[in-house]
């Protein structure tokens, strides 16, 4: 679907190509001795047509003090093949070399409005797929306030307030559920189409789909602070930056254009002046070599190479917050991973009870009516397994800080928790093989009754999926995986141990995993980049520092989401090799523009300063070069068909 700016030009490519092609078939030679003038004004009428645009940026251009640009480059060239061509009929020597003067300054400008239409559709294809999302802005909330629902903008709502999103909504802002039940399509922010069930207790985001069930739903943060709001943000900011190919595009053309312009004066009057060539000969040498030498073929494709990369990323959930972090990102070395919520699921598990005296569901059923009275991590995770409300109630409860609870159950004191608290109540605990062969590094919890030891329940935190072939990517291509933990080094071993990571630093305070990216940084060798993968607000320090920082972006801390410099939006870890096969593929696309347009233009120019070079030429150098890298540039927008290989 072309935009209104894009039919209005192509409507004056066709009336121009019409009139030229009209132009081309007349017999100029038969109109007499003034023929030039006739012909100079016929083709006068599709240059003027499509090349207006051009005359009149290049003229404000120079009036604003931004004088060697392409419309510059552009302006002179066509405007001087004009002139040689009303001056034709009194150079009988030049005419062969000049003749045609008035229709390749058509062509040259009819061939670049193409160039530029099709640069125009390519970056807002580009452009579309990026603003996409923002669709995901909800436009309103329905409030419930004193037993009343009331709508509001999504910014006037307080945290704690209740929400109902009814079938069909947009979820406004982050919260938890009240009550009810749903699907949700979270496709928008985390690429995925399978919808995700959700359930009294959950929390849900922004900026996805309710599907069916009417929820209730208690807001946790701000729309500010939402994760549709710093989506949006990250969206408006991301073209801000710069990737250093890019800079270094704008300083090429910065001195590149001039440098042209004085070495297409020294063509066009240094050879009349040795004798080598007639002043017409020259001049239109110089011409040609204006017309090749216009650098909008990089001006304009790699910008949108970058700008596409970034879009594909976004379709599949990868926010990328500038060029310059998708440049960075296909460099990297060394890839750092935090272990808890980032490589595991930062949940635990029950993975293993060993009963003594009592069955492996009396045990459990015992040690979740303790551990219901409690919101620890460990606690929640026992009724949890236990699948069911305790039957058995729990009295006297007394929480021992940092080792377990003590609580009466019918009349027998139970102890549940750790190592250390069986010690403190004097009670010898079993020595468990198993549990030092086969669940190294998983936590314990110790079960005790009226002073007898009943048995013990191992949980461990579950290595989230996709992890291990995350790692085996990242060393094929020859990128050396870190896990930097806070967590003790059994527990961090035994992860890295499955997963296939052998470079592990654990117990690792906040500035102590930053200090070891800077040790790392400081090793590494010019171009090599290193990336840091993190979801916690303890990240944050280490996601700065960091060349590419990546935080997972659905369960991941706000902190996180701000330091990052990648978010991903959901926690699918093979996003991750997702986004690095995005960032180097568009990469490769970035350079392969450089080395042809420069290439080619080189050649041309060398050619050109030394013979005559038909003016196609000269326009496919310009033109065709631009048309080619731009088309090449937008395969990077269908970058994100790699998910499926």
């Amino acid at each position: 679907m072309l935009t209104k700016k894009q039919k209005k030009s192509l409507k004056l490519i066709i009336i121009s190509g019409v009139l030229y092609g009209v132009c081309a078939l007349l017999p100029f030679e038969k109109f007499g001795p003034h023929h030039n003038i006739i012909e100079l004004l016929c083709y006068f009428v599709p240059y003027i047509i499509c090349g207006f645009t051009v005359l009149k940026k290049a003229v404000l251009n120079i009036f604003s003090g931004r004088i060697f640009d392409e419309n510059f480059l552009m302006a002179v060239a066509t405007v001087g093949a004009l002139i040689l061509s009303a001056l034709s009929g009194h150079e009988h020597e030049a005419a062969a070399h000049a003749h045609s003067g008035a229709g390749e300054a058509a062509m040259v400008v009819i061939l670049y409005r193409i160039g530029t239409l099709f640069e125009s559709i390519a970056a807002e294809k580009s452009r579309r797929s990026i603003n996409e999302l923002m669709n995901i802005m909800p436009d309103f909330a329905n409030v419930q306030r004193d037993e009343e629902i009331i709508t509001l903008d999504p910014a006037e709502v307080e945290v704690g307030e209740i929400i109902v999103i009814k079938p069909g909504e947009r979820i406004p802002l982050d919260g938890k559920i009240l009550e009810g039940s749903s699907s949700l399509n979270t496709s928008a922010l985390t690429g995925e189409i399978t919808p995700l069930n959700v359930t009294k207790g959950d929390r849900v985001i922004s900026g996805a789909i309710n599907l069916n069930g009417l929820l209730k739903v208690e807001t946790e943060s701000r729309y500010e602070n939402s994760t549709v709001g710093k989506v949006l943000e990250l969206i408006e900011n991301s073209t801000t930056k710069k990737a250093k190919t890019e800079n270094f595009i704008s300083r090429f053309a910065a001195i590149y254009t001039p440098v042209v312009v004085i070495a297409a004066l020294v063509i066009g009057i240094l050879p009349p002046i040795l004798g080598w060539l007639n002043l017409m000969e020259s001049v239109h040498r110089a011409l040609t070599f204006l017309v090749v030498s216009c650098p909008c073929a990089l001006v304009i494709s790699v910008p949108l190479s970058f700008f596409g990369g970034m879009g594909a990323a976004s379709r599949q959930g990868i926010l990328i917050k500038g060029a310059t972090h998708l440049e960075a990102f296909s460099k990297i070395k060394y890839c750092l991973f935090d272990k808890t919520g980032t490589l595991t699921n930062g949940s635990f598990k029950v993975t293993a009870i060993h009963p003594e005296k009592i069955t492996e569901a009396e045990l459990l059923r015992v040690a979740a009516a303790v551990e219901s009275n409690s919101d620890h991590p460990l606690s929640v995770s026992l009724v949890e397994a236990y699948g069911r409300v305790p039957d058995l109630k729990a009295e006297k409860v007394m929480e021992l800080a940092g080792a377990g609870i003590r609580a009466e159950i019918e009349g027998n004191t139970v102890l549940v928790g750790n190592e250390k608290l069986m010690k403190l109540e004097k009670i010898d605990i079993t020595e468990c093989p198993q549990c030092h062969l086969h669940h190294h590094g998983a936590s314990t919890v110790h079960i005790a009754m009226n002073g007898e030891y009943m048995g013990h329940i191992v949980m461990s935190d579950q290595i989230k999926p996709g992890a291990k072939e995350l790692i085996h990517y990242l060393k094929k291509h020859s990128i050396e995986p870190v896990m930097v933990s806070g967590d003790k080094p059994e527990a961090a071993n035994t992860v890295a141990n499955e997963i296939g990571i052998e470079n592990v630093h654990a117990s690792l305070l906040p500035n102590e995993k930053a200090q070891l990216v800077e040790r790392l940084m400081a090793d590494r060798a010019k171009n090599e980049k290193i990336a840091f993968v993190g979801d916690g607000i303890n990240d944050a320090p280490v996601l700065i520092t960091a060349d590419v920082g990546i935080s997972m972006g659905a369960m991941g801390s706000d902190a996180a989401i701000e330091a990052a410099d990648i978010v991903i939006m959901d926690d699918n870890l093979s996003k991750i090799s997702l986004a690095k096969k995005i960032a180097s593929r568009t990469m490769a696309i970035v350079r392969e523009n450089i080395v042809f347009a420069i290439g080619i233009k080189v050649l041309v120019l060398i050619f050109g300063a030394f013979t005559e070079v038909p003016m196609w030429l000269a326009i496919f150098a310009d033109v065709g070069v631009t048309v080619i890298a731009t088309l090449n540039a937008a395969r990077a927008m269908t970058l994100g068909i790699l998910k499926k290989k």
